[in-house]
């Protein structure tokens, strides 16, 4: 696997992720799902030239949003970009084959002169699950075995392995082989054995902090590291992914957010029994105990700084897009954050 030392707070890695959502224009028409995936590799590319070092597409197949093969998102984005990192957040490895999903990240490797990563997780959502053919009552076994034959395949040798949840392999050489290996985290939602696993197989850990306060997940950072140690690896990064925006003003910021955290929050509420989205609760949110990094650039930036400090951080990827918030404002946000909020974290951290 490829070496993920961690670079610390001084040398903080800042990202970006969306999931694609669908979104309205300035007049409140909704996008098709065709111009959706096309502003995501505009969104890149200003997150290129802006000198972000991430940016993450995740893997989603339901109307609310556009993508559900990231890998083509990221590989169009790869031919418009120089610099800044493309990977996934996440890839939904239970529904999804090892070998597959290691062809496609080492061609999007090849594509992107070595900028490909990969964010391995058990989806939140499940509709992949009986989408290709796969038993929610596997849930569990299915990402611990593939993730095994995963971490395998990532040593890009010939690869002996047998389960119960696909066909055995024997012997089995995989290509295209990368030049410099694959960069893999596991995305973990906040459970001591999902932290432990992403240890025993020795991935960095990407922490998906979508609510309450970064501190709540410092027992997680310290499990990771201990583990780590456990299981005779080097220490390796950890990295948070949470929602936020950008604007000139906090009010400005709050009031462009709030409609479309407000939308999502209901659309997938009524599937999970969740109360209604309030403006009291989004004020919460938004605040020192929320997980929502939504502000003026300084207010982000702060917050940001805290969270890298409270958990040792190496990156922290901000969910930029939420909802049905216009392309034109995600653009400003994703400038901001890049020329304004980056620097005021480093000089925060330095």
């Amino acid at each position: 696997m490829t070496d993920l030392a961690p670079e610390g707070p001084a040398g903080i890695e800042l990202g970006l992720d969306t999931f694609g959502d669908v979104t309205r224009d300035e007049s409140g028409t909704l996008l098709s799902h065709a111009q959706t995936i096309r502003n995501t590799v505009e969104q890149a590319e200003l997150a290129d030239a802006v000198g972000l070092s991430f940016f993450g597409v995740g893997e989603h197949h339901r109307p609310e949003f556009a993508v559900s093969s990231p890998e083509i998102v990221l590989a169009a984005a790869a031919a418009r970009t120089e610099r800044i990192h493309l990977g996934t957040a996440v890839t939904v490895l239970s529904s999804d084959d090892p070998v597959r999903v290691f062809e496609r990240f080492a061609t999007l490797d090849a594509v992107s002169n070595g900028r490909a990563e990969v964010i391995l997780g058990r989806g939140s959502f499940i509709e992949s699950f009986p989408l290709f053919g796969y038993d929610l009552s596997d849930y569990e076994a299915l990402f611990d075995e593939k993730l095994d034959l995963f971490s395998q395949l990532l040593a890009e040798k010939p690869v002996t392995w047998q389960g119960t949840m696909r066909a055995a392999l024997t012997d089995a050489d995989v290509y295209p082989k990368t030049e410099n290996g694959l960069r893999a985290w596991v995305g973990v939602g906040g459970t001591p054995e999902s932290v432990v696993r992403a240890a025993r197989y020795g991935y960095g850990l990407m922490l998906a902090i979508i609510g309450g306060p970064a501190a709540r997940f410092r027992p997680f950072a310290d499990l990771y590291r201990r583990s780590l140690e456990t299981f005779g690896h080097a220490q390796l990064p950890i990295g948070v992914h949470s929602p936020g925006h950008v604007a000139e003003t906090d009010q400005q910021a709050w009031d462009e957010a709030y409609e479309g955290f407000e939308a999502m929050n209901n659309t997938i509420g009524k599937e999970r029994g969740w109360p209604p989205y309030n403006r009291l609760r989004f004020q919460h949110d938004v605040g020192p105990e929320g997980a929502l990094y939504i502000g003026a650039p300084e207010t982000v930036a702060r917050k940001i700084a805290d969270t890298v400090r409270t958990l040792d951080a190496a990156r922290f990827d901000m969910k930029f897009s939420t909802g049905t918030l216009s392309h034109g404002k995600m653009m400003r946000s994703i400038e901001l954050y890049g020329t304004q909020v980056a620097p005021l974290v480093r000089d925060m951290l330095a």
